[in-house]
C-alpha cells in the first residue's frame, strides 16, 4: 500500500475522523486531508507524533512508516 492509503487506514483503525486525527498529530485539518490525497507527506515532527500515538493506542505504525519513507509526493507513490 502507498502512504496515502496506508494514512488513511491508520486513521480509520482508530476510528478518527481527520479532524481527530489532525489535532492528536498537531497539524491541521487540511494537511491530514493533503496526506490522505497524495499531495504531501508529514514531516519528522509529525511522524513521532503519529508513532507515538499508535505506541499509546497499541496500533501498528511499521506499514505506515515504510510506505513514508518510499512515498514520492512528486509521483504520488512509491518510488
Amino acid at each position: 500500500m502507498n502512504f496515502p492509503e496506508e494514512i488513511k487506514k491508520l486513521r480509520e483503525r482508530a476510528l478518527l475522523t481527520q479532524t481527530e486525527f489532525a489535532e492528536i498529530v498537531g497539524v491541521a485539518f487540511s494537511t491530514v486531508n493533503r496526506w490522505e490525497a497524495g499531495k504531501a507527506r508529514p514531516n519528522i515532527k509529525a511522524m513521532k507524533n503519529i508513532k507515538a500515538y499508535c505506541e499509546e493506542n497499541s496500533l501498528p505504525y511499521e506499514e505506515v512508516e515504510e510506505a513514508w519513507l518510499n512515498f514520492d509526493v512528486k509521483r504520488g507513490n512509491k518510488q
